[in-house]
């Protein structure tokens, strides 16, 4: 009878002591900071002496609780909980924005770097993929330590459970409320922020991984007055796909009908100011086939001006160069890039150069974080059209 009772209470005190971290990694996730981080602020309050002694003894200034040993090589970081690149140094907000009209929240996070005022601010809008979280793509991608570095917003919307099991985005279905809702909301959730904020309105960049990037090129052809430029990391073709099957479709042998005709057929006449684009595509990839990238880059060759539906245009430039293991190929009008293509062999479906240890996301591969942000820095939407935007979507919905 004793040991059960003994057993009984051990095991009471293991679920117990279960919920209290638990309860302890969602405070410390909800304050944007790891484990390592807390005790690093609380070490920093203590008198300089008695920090020395913990660091010597292993001890905690009082005396009694042991701390983490002092390392000599860097502590790889736990799969659970914030990373530290997901938050950086700046401030991260999550909150949730209702469009007029609509009946769901559209959650979303926003990271701002530090010591920087937010007027003529620069804003990265990241579109996550499926089975992701604004936490997960931001830790994944890091791109919010780029954000640190170069002064520049990201603004990271969020796919509820409610709308998709798995979080996708509706990318292949621009009808009310599924995808062109979910567009629809991301653009009134960019319109309230530039307003609070006063971001630069003609340096708004957009990049999405997988459904993320899918839902970017429906973006790119529904509001091209609010973006200067978008990135598609692994994302599908656009403009054939009308169901969940076909999308399935399109994701595993590209498009079956010619991918100029379906941006033709999605303008039905009208004009496009155009939309410089970068499009990165895994050799491995066998979520999305690579043939999604090659058909991509032809609808934006063809956005841009820069090609018909017999090829690229008589006097285009087009450059292309090896790095260690990908191959870069750019369209230039005018000495600038306006479509860039990299293929990066051996990677499958996941952001390249990324955090490994997020999924999703891979080690393999240049680091696309810095590509992206390296191709949006010199783009401008010189004449943000908001009412060219309300119209097409109002025509196309």
């Amino acid at each position: 009878m004793t040991k059960d009772l003994t057993k009984l209470w051990t095991g009471g005190m293991r679920r117990l002591f279960a919920i209290q971290n638990r309860a302890a990694r969602t405070a410390l996730r909800e304050a944007g900071l790891r484990a390592s981080d807390a005790q690093a602020l609380w070490l920093g309050a203590q008198p300089a002496a008695a920090q020395a002694n913990a660091t010597a003894t292993g001890r905690s200034p009082a005396g009694n609780t042991p701390t983490r040993p002092a390392p000599h090589a860097p502590v790889r970081e736990s799969r659970v909980g914030p990373r530290a690149a997901a938050w950086a140094s700046g401030e991260w907000e999550r909150a949730g924005h209702l469009p007029k009209g609509a009946t769901r929240t559209l959650a979303y996070g926003l990271y701002l770097p530090p010591d920087r005022p937010t007027q003529g601010m620069p804003v990265v809008v990241m579109l996550h993929g499926c089975k992701q979280t604004m936490d997960s793509f931001a830790e994944g991608t890091r791109m919010n330590l780029l954000a640190d570095r170069h002064g520049f917003a990201v603004v990271y919307p969020e796919q509820s459970a409610q709308a998709h099991p798995h979080q996708c985005w509706h990318w292949y279905d621009a009808r009310q409320p599924a995808g062109g809702g979910e567009a629809a909301a991301i653009v009134s959730l960019i319109d309230t922020l530039v307003e609070e904020h006063g971001f630069d309105r003609s340096r708004i960049y957009l990049a999405g991984l997988s459904a993320g990037a899918g839902l970017a090129s429906l973006l790119a052809m529904r509001a091209p007055g609010r973006f200067a430029a978008v990135a598609l990391h692994s994302g599908p073709a656009f403009g054939e796909a009308r169901s969940g099957v076909a999308a399935l479709d399109v994701m595993r042998r590209g498009l079956h009908h010619d991918p100029v005709a379906l941006v033709d057929g999605e303008l039905a006449g009208r004009k496009h100011p155009g939309m410089p684009a970068l499009i990165v595509q895994g050799g491995n990839d066998a979520v999305v086939a690579p043939v999604n990238a090659e058909q991509l880059t032809v609808q934006f060759l063809h956005l841009n001006g820069l090609a018909d539906g017999e090829g690229v245009r008589q006097g285009v430039v087009s450059h292309e160069h090896d790095g260690e293991g990908y191959t870069v190929h750019d369209y230039l009008r005018d000495g600038a890039s306006i479509v860039r293509l990299c293929r990066v062999d051996g990677l499958d479906h996941a952001w390249s150069g990324g955090d490994d240890t997020v999924p999703f996301h891979s080690s393999a591969g240049p680091d696309a974080s810095t590509m992206i942000w390296d191709f949006f820095e010199t783009q401008r939407r010189a004449k943000p059209d908001e009412a060219f935007d309300d119209e097409l979507a109002q025509d196309a919905g």
